[in-house]
């Protein structure tokens, strides 16, 4: 079974506009409320792709128990576990053509749940798959992610950034997923060529990642395998008209990787469904289907 754990999720609220008038009432003509969280977009991605998954997360309050409520929605087993104060932080994104986000700060991670969420992934065994995302959120130790992955014997697929990621390598991740600028933030140089890319790619692996992808924006993804294959792929060519939204492109990612890879064991296929997965997303108003993936992977 594929695990996601969502440390800080959030109900998201998103408010399409023609303009903003900074200072004035500015309307709206369309609105929604959807669940978010790295890895709760990722679970989603996973079940409309056919996929299950259980995805752990924190919640609180009245926007705990609705962000509950839309994730059965979406056909995702979920598992919480109630921080017993506050409520799940609402997150504000407005769209005039550009994406302006307002987020929450959400949970302070107590010691106390730190241990209750170690005991329930203690559970998990080599077979099942685990799904580490997101920034640490207040409260935690630096190590967090690294504690998390050595209280779980499954592999593990880590998506975070700066001393979140560096300290938890030792713990040999299955994957990790950093994108350019966070590659350029970690190699402490700028990264300018294949050449440079690879290179930093390598490091990576030398301090623990079993299997590295960097997505790459509009130029695709990198991965390189822990058996040292080096696969490139561009993004697919996309239909005009479509909406712009790379706020779940990431997570879409990681969703049509583990989709792919577990189904396959092919890594040049999992990556290039991958990278049609975060492209759907990246011209989706929110999360891709699987229709728009498949014709985009009939398209390369």
């Amino acid at each position: 079974m594929i695990y996601t754990v969502t440390l800080n999720p959030s109900l998201d609220y998103f408010a399409m506009t023609g303009s903003i008038s900074e200072g004035h009432t500015n309307r709206t003509h369309d609105e929604y409320i959807v669940p978010g969280g790295k890895g709760l977009n990722v679970s989603m991605v996973l079940a409309r792709l056919g996929t299950p998954s259980t995805a752990i997360a924190f919640t609180a309050g009245f926007t705990g128990a609705e962000l509950t409520r839309l994730l059965k929605e979406e056909a995702v087993e979920t598992e919480t576990i109630d921080t017993g104060t506050g409520f799940t932080r609402i997150n504000v994104k407005i769209n005039n053509g550009r994406i302006t986000e307002f987020n929450g700060a959400g949970i302070v991670l107590s010691a106390e749940l730190t241990e209750a969420l170690k005991i329930r992934l203690s559970g998990l065994s080599a077979d099942d798959l685990l799904v580490l995302s997101g920034a640490v959120p207040s409260g935690a130790d630096r190590t967090l992610y690294r504690d998390l992955m050595a209280a779980s014997k499954a592999p593990a697929v880590l998506d975070t950034f700066g001393e979140a990621l560096t300290e938890a390598l030792p713990e040999r991740p299955f994957l990790i997923k950093p994108n350019e600028e966070e590659i350029e933030g970690l190699a402490g140089r700028p990264v300018e060529t294949e050449e440079d890319l690879r290179e930093e790619m390598i490091k990576l692996q030398e301090r623990g990642a079993r299997n590295v992808m960097v997505s790459m924006g509009p130029r695709g993804a990198a991965l390189l395998t822990e058996t040292g294959s080096y696969f490139r792929c561009g993004v697919p060519g996309v239909p005009a008209g479509r909406p712009f939204n790379t706020v779940a492109a990431g997570d879409s990612m990681i969703a049509g990787f583990i989709h792919e890879y577990m189904r396959t064991g092919d890594y040049e296929k999992a990556l290039r469904f991958a990278v049609a997965t975060g492209t759907a997303a990246a011209y989706s108003e929110w999360l891709p289907d699987r229709a728009f993936i498949e014709f985009l992977i009939a398209e390369k």
